[in-house]
């Protein structure tokens, strides 16, 4: 409960307090904050840079459970994306929790004025479109709380994700009113003036109850609530009845474990062991116990551990079910059950657990929204830190002619390699651009005409073609002095959870800092362990969302 507070509270500071902050935003002891941030830094669930704690992509784990046990995500995204493009408007997915709304997908458009909430924030539900459409399912207990809710908070305060404003109850009941007759709603400046959305329920074939809620989202200078009703709910509708027929068609196919949950996590850092692979959590909190004794609990690790025991093919575990696929003992496992249960993370029917939205409230927001760039940040300063050399992320720009950086760590020294963020070098003569363009051919092609950038420089297309093909056999790219005289680096891909090149780390130096032999031996099996960890981070990450510079 201590540890999953102290999630909470980074969650709600956009993944980053110190650890005096977060002594006082718990309530909790230094010396029990230092050993909560102690194991989830050895799960690669945080990190800790200084004095402060940062929220690791790799928690992701946990909310990709829940999205991937209910399987609407994996089965309507494309749909929500489609409807998307073919509005020019936003469109995203919702689920119930309790008497809040929390979004689950989101497919944005591209704008100055641009609308769009995180995946696993959590919304008042009378403040939304989808709101009403899942009140009209509440029983007189649902009712009773949320009236309980807003008499306490009267101005939603307890909803960070949207600014306080008192009044948006005052219709709400009439709204579910219309919303059940309807069979649609709409929010009209609700959340914040100038934002205006349409939703219509998509429904369980099995149950006809109401599985998630799609809706359309735009502002005022775009479309008026009236706009929305002739012109978008047709169509929202017709997606809705296409979403409704995928999960018909799901629910005659029984669902397979997916392997993501199943297989062993990789290392988040250098500095923590990887975080445990379900079925080996008994073995590996032993271990992690006897390395750092009393900074690292148990309780918490297996808890967590047992969140992620859940996903597609096992949305509903016994108990039995939960101890096997751990490897804990029915105690344990039934103890770190019951305290998830108490605390709205789990809950139980006719002896089977499932996950509730709440999950995604343990980082998923905030996380949700990092660029390739900021994931491999911290990876390229362990990196740089290590080789005492210059490390950076590029990706190509459009046409492959060019490599841009977009993450760099620079060393302090007086001759240096000095590259900014954004500076483009023609990708044929660099490294970066190499690995990426031999991961990539023959889908780029190679410039028509290669300018001599130093005497060094390859500009021969069959010769470039053959060290391209080298570079794919060997999977790094080594380049002397090509780019420019003494500047010596190499690099290797970085790829995507399908397995395509989709950026490239590199390390560069002065050529008399080491000689090549020393940079395939000594900076290259640093540089391809920094690289896994990022592809590690990135496969958690892109599960269910695009990350930015991928």
């Amino acid at each position: 409960m201590r540890g999953i507070s102290v999630l909470r509270r980074l969650t709600e500071a956009d993944g980053v307090l110190s650890l005096s902050a977060l002594e006082k935003a718990t309530g909790l002891a230094r010396s029990t904050v230092d050993r909560i941030t102690a194991t989830l830094a050895r799960m690669g669930y945080v990190r800790l840079d200084g004095r402060d704690a940062v929220l690791a992509p790799r928690l992701m784990e946990l909310g990709n459970a829940y999205l991937a046990s209910i399987r609407l995500p994996r089965l309507l995204d494309a749909h929500a994306d489609a409807l998307a493009d073919e509005l020019d408007e936003s469109v995203s997915l919702a689920v119930a929790d309790r008497d809040g709304v929390r979004f689950i997908h989101q497919a944005t458009r591209r704008r100055a004025m641009s609308l769009s909430f995180r995946i696993g924030d959590l919304l008042p539900a009378e403040r939304t479109a989808p709101g009403p459409l899942f009140a009209t399912e509440w029983e007189p207990a649902d009712w009773a709380r949320w009236r309980a809710r807003r008499e306490a908070d009267p101005e939603g305060r307890g909803f960070p994700a949207v600014p306080p404003r008192a009044g948006a109850y005052d219709d709400f009941e009439a709204r579910t009113a219309s919303a059940g007759a309807q069979g649609w709603a709409l929010d009209d400046q609700l959340i914040e003036p100038g934002l205006v959305a349409v939703s219509v329920p998509v429904r369980d074939p099995r149950t006809s109850r109401v599985a998630c809620v799609a809706s359309v989202v735009s502002h005022t200078s775009r479309h008026t609530t009236d706009s929305l009703r002739s012109t978008l709910l047709p169509r929202l509708r017709a997606t809705v009845t296409r979403m409704e027929e995928e999960l018909a068609a799901a629910a005659r196919e029984p669902a397979t474990p997916d392997s993501d949950a199943l297989s062993p996590s990789r290392s988040a850092s250098r500095s923590t062991s990887p975080s445990p692979p379900p079925s080996g959590l008994a073995a590996w909190t032993g271990a992690s116990k006897q390395e750092l004794g009393r900074e690292f609990i148990e309780s918490l690790a297996r808890g967590l551990t047992v969140i992620t025991s859940f996903g597609e093919g096992r949305a509903d575990l016994t108990l039995t079910d939960v101890a096997r696929t751990t490897g804990l003992a029915r105690a344990t496992a039934r103890r770190a059950l019951i305290t998830l249960e108490h605390l709205g993370y789990v809950e139980s029917y006719d002896r089977v657990f499932r996950l509730t939205p709440r999950v995604l409230g343990l980082g998923f927001p905030p996380l949700s929204m990092l660029p390739l760039s900021r994931i491999a940040a911290p990876h390229l300063a362990e990196l740089s830190a290590r080789v005492h050399e210059s490390a950076s992320l590029a990706v190509l720009t459009a046409g492959g002619d060019e490599v841009q950086y977009t993450a760099r760590v620079a060393t302090s020294r007086i001759m240096s390699v000095n590259i900014t963020l954004g500076t483009r070098f023609p990708a044929y003569a660099t490294s970066l651009g190499r690995v990426m363009l031999a991961g990539l051919l023959p889908e780029v092609s190679l410039p028509e005409r290669l300018v001599p950038l130093t005497p060094r420089s390859v500009t021969a297309p069959r010769e470039l073609l053959a060290v391209l093909e080298r570079v794919r056999s060997d999977g790094y790219a080594l380049v002397d002095g090509e780019l420019e005289e003494g500047l010596r680096s190499i690099a290797v891909p970085v790829h995507d959870r399908d397995g395509r090149v989709t950026a490239a780390v590199n390390v560069a130096m002065h050529s008399s800092r080491r000689t090549v032999e020393q940079c395939v031996e000594e900076v290259l099996p640093e540089l391809r362990a920094t690289v896994h960890r990022i592809e590690g981070e990135l496969r958690v990450a892109g599960r269910f969302r695009r990350v930015a510079g991928v």
